[in-house]
């Protein structure tokens, strides 16, 4: 398999793998004017040449959109391999290659969120410990920051306390959301709509940078959401989704 790096130069013409390929889609303009302010603060995004969900993106950890404490560490966004492309080693090629990448920029690890168990749009734990990663951190909700250091004598990155504790003092729904991710483009609207139609209370907070995301109160910021201040998931909800949440949650 061969890949491409994306950068300022080819994004427009590149295709993102994880978004609609119409180049006018909603989802598509967001996330490629997310990159395209991300690359000079060190964000890579390597991508096969097939078409399709075949990707990495990482970022040095200070300029990562989480809120952790990982001092020399790179941060992976997201390792994503799906469909065809799966079962042919490409998420090992990739990883490799921002193994190597940090470790010759001077990295001391390279860290990344999951869970226990497998959670949509997180990373696999089977595979991150099939890879040598360990847990490093672990907030209240679930989610796990997982590491791979490159010496033994490098810190464990750590969550911040406002994601270690996920929590908001306001009653409602409550949904975090970032560009990073192209799909909030496509489905915060279709969850506001319904909010509306439902006559529930309900506010969106899109974070438009870096500081605010970096002090989150949750470890995930691409979608979170919140009732009545307790965090209720990352998934990003269609509206069939959101109905079954809404269903869940009455007189909670």
């Amino acid at each position: 398999m061969e890949y491409i790096r994306v950068t300022k130069e080819n994004l427009e013409q590149e295709h993102i793998c994880c978004a609609n390929s119409n180049k006018k889609d909603i989802q598509v303009v967001s996330k490629k004017e997310w990159l395209k302010e991300r690359f000079d603060e060190g964000l890579v995004f390597l991508k096969s040449v097939e078409r399709g969900k075949c990707f990495i993106e990482y970022i040095p950890a200070e300029n990562a959109w989480v809120p952790i404490e990982a001092e020399g560490y790179m941060y992976i966004d997201c390792l994503w391999v799906a469909g065809s492309l799966k079962g042919h080693g490409y998420s090992t090629d990739l990883l490799n290659a921002c193994i190597d990448d940090s470790k010759e920029k001077g990295k001391t690890g390279i860290c990344i969120l999951s869970s226990a168990k497998k959670r949509g749009f997180l990373a696999d734990p089977k595979y991150l410990n099939y890879k040598g990663f360990e847990v490093a951190d672990e907030s209240d909700n679930g989610i796990q920051l997982w590491h791979l250091s490159f010496t033994k004598e490098t810190s464990k990155p750590i969550f911040k306390d406002c994601a270690k504790h996920p929590h908001i003092d306001e009653p409602g729904y409550v949904l975090y959301y970032t560009n990073q991710c192209p799909y909030p483009a496509k489905y915060v609207p279709i969850v506001e709509a319904i909010a509306k139609e439902q006559g529930i209370d309900f506010r969106s907070v899109y974070i438009s940078d870096k500081d605010t995301a970096q002090n989150a109160p949750t470890p995930v910021t691409n979608y979170a959401l919140f009732k009545d201040g307790e965090y209720v998931t990352n998934e990003i909800l269609s509206e069939k989704k959101f109905l079954k949440v809404i269903e869940e949650n009455a007189g909670g």
